[in-house]
C-alpha cells in the first residue's frame, strides 16, 4: 500500500530527527557543511490549530541579510504521533515576503494551499536530508 503524503512527511522528519517521542519541548538546530541552519522550536501554543490534537514544531533555514534575522523557508508543521502523519499549518519566507496559513480559523481551511504546502515540505524535508541535516542536533 502505498503511503500518504502525510505519511511521508512523518517518516522524513523522524529520519532527520525533529520529532523524537520524549523530546518534544526543545528547541534545537542541526548544522550542515555551508549551509544554512535548520532551526526546530516546539509551538505548544500552536497544539490545537489543524483539524484534531498534535504537537507543533516551526522548521526553518535561517540567515543573516544587513542585520536582519530572515526565514527562507519557515513552516509550522503539525505532528500526529498516533496515526504517524504530519501535515503543514503554515509557510514563510523573507524574500520576497510571503505568509500563508493552511486554517485560518477553527473549521476552515484552504484545500489547494494544503496541498501545495504539504507538496512542498515534501521535497524540502528530502532536501534537508541530501544536504546531511539531522545527523547532528544541537541545542540553543
Amino acid at each position: 500500500m502505498r503511503k500518504t503524503v502525510y505519511e511521508t512527511n512523518f517518516d522524513r522528519l523522524v529520519k532527520l530527527g525533529v520529532f523524537v517521542d520524549g523530546h518534544e519541548d526543545d528547541a534545537r538546530k542541526s548544522a550542515a557543511s555551508s549551509l544554512m541552519d535548520l532551526t526546530v522550536e516546539r509551538r505548544q501554543h500552536m497544539d490545537g490549530l489543524g483539524p484534531k490534537k498534535g504537537l507543533v514544531y516551526s522548521l526553518a533555514h535561517t540567515f543573516i541579510q544587513n542585520g536582519d534575522l530572515c526565514m527562507d523557508p519557515a513552516m509550522d508543521v503539525i505532528v500526529y504521533p498516533e496515526s504517524n502523519m504530519v501535515e503543514a499549518l503554515t509557510f514563510e519566507m523573507s524574500l520576497p515576503p510571503v505568509y500563508q496559513v493552511v486554517y485560518p480559523e477553527p473549521g476552515r481551511y484552504f484545500p489547494k494551499l494544503k496541498s501545495e504546502l504539504n507538496s512542498f515540505l515534501r521535497q524540502w524535508l528530502n532536501n534537508l536530508l541530501d544536504q546531511g541535516h539531522g545527523k547532528h542536533w544541537e541545542a540553543y
